[in-house]
């Protein structure tokens, strides 16, 4: 069976260095990682590009609540989550907006801090310390559980317990957790979605899913 370093190595070699997240603003990349709860990345893209210039946490965290949901619908749930984004952008806003001083916070309290706030949950939490904050803790998603249970991993019900187990195999870094979420979900996309495309997939001649067809068909 891969080992988590070698199931990166052979994504990298796949699909080479994936640029994500697509923001320009540490404050941007949290309102994406709201949104993108429950849908597909370009209905965020619709959303974030109704909001516009107004992408800006003291302009959300004041816009009244019907106008916000309104500018939020392509994303779905949009009442939901100009609830929540309200909430982020007054958390955001009692830091000054300085992202370097949410970036010396530890990040095990950081990430405590984050999961306080209403709609924020241990993924969302995680995308946010990767992608914002700098603090290394490797996202477990559906795409990863996925592709780690079809190379023959026994994958804990725990996020906990699985986000660990994989961090008890890479050394803590940033840039590794970015770059291999990243590469999780542009094979996730590819070809190991619910209905999985095993033809050409980097990892084909070493998963148990590829496999089990053949003895199958």
């Amino acid at each position: 069976m891969l080992s988590v370093p070698e199931i990166y190595q052979r994504l990298f070699e796949r699909y080479g260095q994936q640029h994500w997240w697509p923001a320009e603003s540490a404050y941007e990349m949290l309102v994406g990682a709201v949104l993108t709860q429950n849908t597909h990345w370009r209905n965020v893209e619709k959303a974030l590009g109704n909001l516009g210039n107004q992408l800006k946490p003291q302009v959300i965290s004041a816009m009244p609540h019907n106008q916000l949901a309104n500018l939020l619908r392509p994303s779905g749930y949009y009442n939901q989550k100009a609830e929540r984004l309200r909430l982020l952008s007054q958390w955001f806003i009692r830091y000054d907006c300085d992202v370097n001083a949410i970036r010396r916070i530890d990040g095990a309290l950081l990430r405590h801090n984050l999961l306080s706030l209403k709609g924020v949950g241990r993924e969302t939490a995680d995308c946010m310390l990767v992608y914002a904050f700098d603090k290394p803790f490797f996202i477990i998603d559906t795409y990863t559980r996925r592709l780690f249970s079809r190379i023959g991993y026994d994958v804990p019900e725990s996020y906990e317990h699985f986000r660990l187990l994989i961090e008890q195999q890479l050394p803590p870094s940033v840039e590794l957790y970015n770059e291999y979420h990243a590469l999780i979900v542009a094979l996730g996309k590819e070809h190991c979605a619910a209905k999985p495309c095993c033809s050409g997939c980097p990892l084909e001649r070493d998963c148990h899913k590829t496999h089990l067809n053949t003895l199958n068909g």
